[in-house]
């Protein structure tokens, strides 16, 4: 079900029309447009930021929502298998933060070392990324698989299920690595903040 909200953008809209209006709602939010560039500059050669914080500002442009509602923190993923220890991880986290405004919360991981905590936090194992597009397919929805980086000035996008899901507003179970109950939390909490999502059920 798509928005009514007059500033909300199709669903079944072509391609480059979904990849314009994109790029513009993420320009409207100047805390994740800052970020974009912030992170930029520090020169990580494989990263995105990616998840809630895209679909959750596309979703609050379909709504009429202020850009930052709902988004309690900006995930940016990145992948260096050279490292895998957790200090290496530490170190590029403490260089993008220094690098974002401290008042932004972000939240950084590599997805080359998931795989070694995951059963800690999820009961299960999963298999080792092979990549961060890897990683970024494997997410609880598919509107949630995108990562958005700048290119220069123009954003660059990885989106493996497409933009559909994300301007309908359709809440749609990726079962790469994710179990039901942990797909059904999160689509509560997410209707809880946005009413009008659809929810394909598991």
């Amino acid at each position: 079900m798509s928005s009514t909200f007059p500033g909300a953008v199709g669903r079944h809209s072509d391609l480059q029309t979904q990849m314009d209006d994109l790029g513009s709602i993420i320009a409207g939010n100047d805390v994740l447009q800052q970020v974009l560039k912030d992170v930029a500059r520090v020169g990580l050669a494989d990263y995105y930021v990616a998840g809630g914080c895209v679909v959750q500002t596309v979703w609050n442009h379909q709504v009429g929502n202020s850009p930052m509602y709902g988004i309690s923190d900006i995930d940016l993923v990145y992948f260096d298998d050279s490292d895998l220890s957790a200090e290496a991880e530490g170190a590029v986290i403490a260089q993008l933060k220094a690098t974002v405004d401290p008042a932004v919360a972000i939240d950084i991981k590599n997805e080359a070392r998931v795989h070694l905590w995951y059963k800690d936090h999820f009961g299960f194992d999963i298999r080792p990324y092979t990549s961060v597009e890897d990683a970024i397919a494997t997410w609880p929805a598919a509107a949630f698989c995108i990562g958005i980086r700048l290119d220069g000035q123009a954003p660059r996008v990885y989106a493996p299920f497409g933009l559909g899901d994300l301007f309908g507003m359709i809440v749609r179970p990726n079962k790469a690595s994710i179990a039901e109950d942990i797909y059904a939390a999160k689509a509560k909490a997410w209707t809880a903040k946005w009413p009008s999502l659809t929810v394909i059920p598991w």
